[in-house]
């Protein structure tokens, strides 16, 4: 099989985005009183929400799970296969299902139905066949239908679970605002990721990891280059009677050199910055890394109630992924 051009690869990515871009606009006239209702009910519920489908449907449902429990919704995913070999289990009373499938008339999807049913647990479907098994079985409807996959062959799943995993965000993102879920929520749910510290490290976490380079106002110029260096945060502050004084850093000490000039008798006064940059000891760091950017400095002096307590470095938010 001959290689494809470069024009050719572009044109058949862009047609797929084109594809499912469409298809996602068109899912907005699919918002009915029959979504509302869906959103309602699980706002309302005393249980978790339960997803299951079968083949790439599961996979859109486990990836559906993952954002309503990040987003205050408790979501828990069962594979309709398994779910008719003993996992029904999972189902509790107070639950509400969410069955996904394209066409809706999965033999899996098709035993799983009358079971939940006789649980008493009400079901939604996501699903593009308004006339199937599924649709007839669910309390309300989701209509994902497309009229056509990005696959070539119309084979493929493609359109269908992008279509699938939009619905999913739409419910999220709906109950998410129902329930005030705030970025405070939100850090509760993700301490560990990158977006958590961001809603949630202060810059005194990060102080308190460095030492805490400081001189005093008459020292000399080589104990300021021993601070600095033994430091390694490239600045020291210049304190005296736990009063901050100024800041010093790498580059006052190169401007200084460049001008050529004896520096024998020069003290840290001489050549500190004495309106530094600060912040206090609970700022978040995405808020330190904001001033730190707009001033264009690489260190920031941390203060705890009017007090010189560390400095922070650019480089200690990217280590700890702020950045």
């Amino acid at each position: 099989m001959p290689l494809k051009s470069t024009e050719d690869i572009k044109r058949i990515a862009k047609t797929v985005l084109k594809n499912e871009a469409d298809a996602l606009l068109k899912l907005v006239d699919y918002v009915d009183d029959s979504f509302v209702k869906s959103v309602q009910l699980i706002y309302e519920s005393k249980g978790r929400v339960v997803i299951t489908g079968v083949g790439k449907s599961a996979i859109i449902a486990q990836k559906i799970v993952a954002t309503m429990n990040s987003t205050g919704t408790p979501s828990i995913y069962m594979h309709a296969a398994d779910a008719i070999h003993g996992d029904l289990g999972n189902i509790q009373r107070d639950d509400v299902v969410i069955c996904i499938s394209k066409s809706g008339n999965t033999p899996e999807v098709k035993v799983l139905l009358p079971l939940i049913k006789n649980f008493g647990n009400p079901i939604i479907a996501i699903t593009g066949n308004l006339s199937s098994a599924l649709a007839d079985s669910a309390d309300y409807v989701l209509n994902s239908t497309i009229e056509e996959e990005a696959c070539p062959n119309n084979l493929a799943p493609t359109t269908s679970t992008t279509a699938q995993l939009a619905i999913g965000d739409a419910l999220a993102v709906c109950l998410l605002d129902m329930k005030s879920f705030t970025s405070n929520d939100f850090a509760r749910y993700h301490p560990g990721g990158a977006l958590g510290k961001k809603l949630y490290l202060r810059v005194g976490e990060v102080a308190d990891q460095n030492e805490k380079p400081f001189v005093l106002p008459g020292d000399d110029l080589n104990k300021v280059i021993l601070e600095i260096s033994s430091k390694r945060l490239g600045a020291t502050a210049v304190v005296e009677n736990n009063k901050l004084l100024g800041i010093i850093t790498d580059g006052d000490l190169r401007r200084m050199l460049s001008k050529g000039e004896s520096f024998e008798h020069i003290k840290a006064m001489d050549i500190m910055s004495s309106n530094p940059k600060v912040t206090a000891y609970d700022t978040l760091a995405v808020e330190a890394l904001k001033l730190m950017k707009t001033n264009h400095i690489s260190q920031l002096i941390v203060e705890r109630e009017g007090v010189y307590v560390g400095l922070i470095h650019l480089h200690d938010l990217i280590r700890e992924g702020i950045i």
